[in-house]
């Protein structure tokens, strides 16, 4: 697992990484990417909230609106956060977390 520096500006309002592909956001990419495992805050790791949701989406026990709530986790986690956990050890860039199948 790579732990990706986040680099934020001065207003916090723009999160980015170095990814695989170059510079990515962090609201846009790694939210959405399946590599994505987790934020740092500090010392300690939290996992990528839409993960455990989508998990259990799958096998019906959630509401649709669950989603949302995961996502407003991640972006606050992101807003005190320093970097990403991020499971992509091929070095394949962006893959889509969301997919029809």
């Amino acid at each position: 697992m790579k732990t990706l520096p986040i680099n934020k500006d001065k207003t916090g309002n723009r999160a980015t990484v170095m990814c695989f592909t170059g510079e990515v956001s962090v609201y846009r990419y790694c939210a959405f990417c399946e590599h994505c495992k987790g934020i740092r805050v500090g010392s300690r790791l939290y996992p990528a909230p839409q993960e455990k949701v989508l998990q259990e989406m799958k096998r019906g026990a959630v509401p649709d609106e669950a989603l949302l709530n995961a996502q407003l986790q991640f972006n606050q986690l992101i807003r005190d956060g320093e970097s990403i956990e991020c499971g992509d050890e091929k070095n394949t860039g962006f893959v889509p977390r969301y997919r029809i199948r």
